[in-house]
């Protein structure tokens, strides 16, 4: 006896009556050629890292260890002087889902008396590929926020990496895994990286962002999606 046929219906939900940015599309080519010379931008910082930085064992190592140099010869000396390069270099990089996102909430607002003011990116680079969606879907709509007000050539370049390549830029910082990475405009030695992506890379469209100013009402969007039903137990 042939099993019934599932059964379907259209279930309802509220949507945005805005429209959505879209990630900017490069091919896979031109995003392995970035990663090349991003890796070797960031390349230094990752040497300095190995050489001068003490690898982590974990915050009750660290304490246990602190205390027992504290009482032979003072507080801990974990890491010697930086290079002035890697220095300079990693001033103007930031890497984490948590720094990029704070920063780019910062290019959103008005700049006010007292407060530091934020890192001006030029690139964010996101390792789309080793992550869920979840996870890195606002960063078209904060970028495209955030270059609303630049000039066309300085707005902020947004690429996403397809293939997995977390762990190949975290081993190139000489850490375990990297999300995301944005670099300032400013960054020492990132004139080639900057000239390509924005010669490969279009800008954020985010076309609600024009659409603001007109203070135009929307109506609410209902979104209707086919589901499937579970069929009838068969007695």
């Amino acid at each position: 006896m042939a099993a019934p046929a599932a059964k379907k219906r259209l279930v309802h939900h509220l949507d945005t009556p805005f429209s959505t940015s879209s990630w900017p599309e490069i091919s896979i080519d031109d995003q392995d050629s970035i990663l090349e010379l991003l890796c070797s931008l960031l390349s230094p910082i990752g040497q300095h890292r190995r050489s001068h930085v003490k690898p982590s064992n974990g915050k009750r190592a660290a304490k246990r260890e602190k205390k027992t140099a504290t009482k032979l010869d003072g507080p801990v000396n974990t890491a010697k002087l930086p290079t002035s390069r890697s220095l300079e270099l990693g001033a103007s990089v930031d890497i984490g889902f948590n720094s990029i996102t704070k920063n780019l909430g910062c290019l959103t607002k008005p700049s006010e008396a007292g407060n530091p003011s934020p890192k001006e990116y030029a690139m964010v680079f996101v390792a789309r590929g080793s992550q869920s969606p979840a996870f890195n879907h606002h960063f078209p709509q904060m970028i495209a926020a955030a270059s609303r007000n630049l000039p066309e050539t300085e707005k902020i370049r947004l690429v996403g990496f397809s293939k997995p390549c977390s762990e190949r830029i975290g081993n190139t910082l000489g850490i375990p895994r990297v999300s995301s990475i944005a670099i300032s405009r400013h960054a020492p030695g990132a004139e080639a990286l900057l000239a390509v992506v924005e010669n490969l890379v279009a800008p954020v469209d985010s076309p609600w962002l024009s659409e603001v100013p007109n203070a135009e009402y929307k109506t609410t969007q209902i979104a209707s999606v086919e589901t499937t039903i579970g069929t009838k137990r068969v007695k």
